[in-house]
């Protein structure tokens, strides 16, 4: 428990010009402010401070508190005590005064001065907290972590609605494995009945360090609608009616809770609050795209637009005329390429221009044949000569004369470069 002790002030007497009664006596303002944390928030109490003498009236307080970046909260009690829902908040910014009102005519007899105090609750290590539902039963949730945020802590989703406790089915996780996001499905929600979320942040190293964080949403507010559905189009007159149903929906499907635009091929997104739209002018040259989406703004407000719906086309005579005009251009285009393909064909054959591609590869003559087999059977006669040489001359350093060497086959060292040389009988006549 946090003790406060806040300094209280004394009221001057003063007349109220709108002709209310004048307060004729000062009274103290609230003091001893008592701050007790809870799971969801804070529980405020003070001390009133009012005598014996004051019971005669009713007794009530004024609280105003604000947190960093909302509206302030107006409340008038009769308890001395609040509990503030820090929700994703940091902490607010509070005063609080008494006022006595008359029993007979609950007018203002007197009242106090403000007493004001800040709280600072511990550190938030989440931001960008935001839902949405979807396909009526489908439920997304998605978060930051902030970079104060310790490094080994988890984040976890839970959600209270129609008095059970709902656990997160599936996590969305970035790349430290951090959970950022939930999504569930085939979950329904009682669109008289808040939803209150709740989101646990555990620190795996120490486990008493656990932050809950909680926030209370309308599940109307947080729903997408589906596009609407059986949109039509009819032609009256020059100008095309468009016609269609509302979506399903969580909650009231009256008509005048919705409002709707209509987009036609590339103009501007239309409003209409009614379940039809006449567009005033029909082309028939001109093809059309028509999509319609909807949203609540009138019964309940949400933020979501639905998804376009499916793109409805029209006219089937811009159909016609594309398919005529294409019908045009082959009956213009075919004859022209039969008639110049011919043309082509004639001029090639007038003047022989592909006969040079045509004329087939002469042959060789029967003189440049007979030679070639000529000299084929003399390298064959040659080759054969070497074989039937019973001895062979071994060189293996061609400077040197074969005259002045003479050598026996078997007495040769093998080199890397040798050569055979028939010995000629008539020229080395003294070599054995």
């Amino acid at each position: 428990m946090l003790l406060l002790s806040l300094t209280w002030y004394e009221m001057i007497s003063v007349s109220l010009a709108n002709g209310e009664p004048a307060i004729t006596a000062s009274i103290m303002a609230p003091s001893e402010l008592h701050i007790v944390k809870h799971d969801f928030g804070v529980i405020l109490s003070w001390n009133s401070n009012i005598t014996e003498e004051t019971k005669t009236y009713y007794v009530k307080y004024v609280l105003i508190y604000k947190f960093d970046t909302a509206k302030e909260i107006t409340e008038r009690l009769q308890e001395k005590e609040k509990m503030i829902r820090l929700g994703l908040h940091s902490g607010f910014h509070a005063k609080v005064k008494t006022q006595l009102l008359s029993k007979e005519s609950d007018d203002i007899i007197k009242e106090s001065n403000w007493t004001e105090f800040t709280y600072k609750a511990p550190p938030v290590y989440i931001q960008n907290f935001s839902c949405v539902i979807y396909n009526i039963s489908n439920l997304n949730c998605t978060w930051d972590i902030k970079t104060e945020a310790p490094e080994d802590a988890q984040y976890f989703l839970s959600y209270r609605h129609s008095r059970e406790e709902f656990q997160c089915q599936l996590y969305l996780t970035n790349a430290k494995n951090k959970n950022i996001g939930c999504h569930m499905k085939e979950v329904y929600f009682n669109h008289a009945n808040k939803i209150r979320f709740n989101i646990t942040v555990k620190e795996l190293s120490n486990s008493s360090e656990n932050h809950s964080y909680y926030k209370k949403c309308i599940p109307q507010r947080l729903e997408k609608l589906n596009p609407p559905i059986n949109v039509s189009i009819s032609l009256e007159n020059r100008r095309i009616k468009i016609n269609w149903k509302p979506p399903p929906t969580i909650g009231s499907a009256k008509k005048n809770c919705f409002t709707y635009q209509v987009k036609i091929t590339d103009l501007e997104p239309i409003d209409v609050s009614e379940e039809e739209y006449v567009h005033p002018i029909h082309d028939p040259a001109k093809q059309y795209v028509i999509q319609v989406r909807a949203k609540k703004t009138t019964c309940i407000s949400n933020k979501f637009w639905s998804e376009w719906s499916e793109p409805v086309f029209i006219n089937d005579e811009y159909k016609d005329y594309k398919m005529n005009t294409w019908k045009l251009l082959i009956l213009i285009l075919f004859p022209s390429m039969i008639f110049t393909g011919g043309l082509l064909i004639f001029l090639c054959r007038r003047y022989k221009c592909i006969d040079p591609i045509l004329t087939p590869i002469p042959h060789p003559s029967d003189r440049i044949r007979i030679w070639l087999a000529s000299d084929a059977a003399l390298c064959q006669q040659e080759y054969d000569l070497v074989l039937q040489t019973p001895n062979m001359l071994f060189v293996s350093d061609l400077s040197t004369p074969v005259t002045e060497l003479s050598f026996n086959t078997s007495e040769v060292n093998m080199h890397s470069e040798i050569m055979l040389v028939p010995l000629e009988k008539d020229k080395h006549k003294g070599i054995n």
